[in-house]
């Protein structure tokens, strides 16, 4: 990954697009992968506000991509994945303090189940109040690893539950774990989301898919000035769509709205390569075994890039 964001940080630094940022955890520190102290949330905030970053809602954010409309430079949506007691008992007060709207998906499994370090529907009815609540499926399942029978149990359980308690219906979803493939998402669009956001790495523009939008994640030791410099890449994924039971990857096909000539590709585990375009396409040979059941691929011209997470499916055909 190092390789491959030393060439991005040769471009000059402007405003990006749109940008979704996730968090997960707030000051708790025995899970530091996935959390965000209170010192460096601050710092983020900050740094919104004196470089002129909006922070808006997430439903602005959608409508505007339905209605076709501009996405301005300078709009940033703060989610929050998996509703940790630790949100409303450290993140929320500093949300409130520089009033920025959010939006919190609701694990709604864990809640009903009252496991301790989750939030009470008590809470969530609370948090409300100050951002959105919507949807992150009833039991946190690897989405991929389901059947089409069980994925829509799943839905269907959780969403009448997420109503029942809460007396909202939830407009947008996030993934679990940020995985899915072809599958998973036309199961997930069947339920009539108006937006579907994922955990890949990118940015939001006016041709952005809001059923796949991408988030970026602060947790952890985040750079957050280095992906606000990303600009989301028009692109069509021809191949690869989904990481094969074998693991292999053979080549790469992708069609980007570019009259560069230059480009680049990123494979985690695998690094960075300079490729050569013609009209846009990016094709390469791979010939590459992946190791692990999830492989972030990026294609790049300058620092314009287009992620796919490529998650091995049990069930696609």
């Amino acid at each position: 990954m190092k390789s491959f964001w030393l060439v991005l940080c040769l471009s000059v630094m402007v405003w990006a697009d749109a940008h979704i940022f996730i968090y997960h955890r707030f000051n708790d520190s025995r899970y530091p992968t996935t959390n965000t102290t209170l010192e460096e949330l601050r710092k983020e905030f900050d740094y919104f506000k004196k470089n002129g970053y909006e922070v808006i809602p997430l439903e602005k954010l959608v409508r505007a991509l339905h209605n076709k409309e501009t996405i301005p430079d300078n709009w940033i949506v703060l989610t929050i994945d998996d509703n940790y007691k630790s949100f409303y008992e450290h993140g929320l007060a500093l949300f409130k303090e520089y009033n920025y709207p959010f939006t919190m998906f609701v694990y709604v499994g864990a809640t009903e189940q009252k496991y301790g370090d989750f939030m009470s529907w008590e809470q969530l009815k609370e948090t409300s109040k100050y951002g959105s609540l919507e949807f992150h499926s009833l039991n946190h399942p690897h989405m991929t690893e389901l059947s089409d029978e069980a994925l829509k149990k799943d839905f269907d359980e959780g969403l009448n539950l997420f109503e029942k308690r809460l007396g909202i219906k939830p407009h947008y979803f996030s993934y679990p774990f940020g995985e899915f493939s072809p599958r998973v998402k036309a199961i997930a669009t069947s339920y009539g989301f108006e937006a579907i956001l994922n955990q890949t790495m990118g940015a939001v523009a006016s041709f952005s898919d809001p059923l796949d939008l991408d988030r970026s994640a602060l947790v952890g030791r985040s750079d957050l000035a280095g992906f606000l410099k990303y600009k989301a890449l028009e692109a069509t994924w021809f191949e690869p769509n989904v990481l094969l039971s074998d693991g292999k990857l053979a080549s790469l096909h992708v069609k980007a709205v570019t009259n560069a000539t230059k480009g680049g590709i990123y494979i985690s585990e695998h690094g960075y390569q300079e490729v050569s375009l013609s009209d846009g396409v990016f094709e390469a040979q791979i010939n590459k075994i992946l190791t692990k059941d999830r492989t972030r691929i990026i294609v790049s011209v300058g620092n314009k890039i287009s992620t796919k997470l490529l998650v091995k499916d049990k069930f696609s055909k």
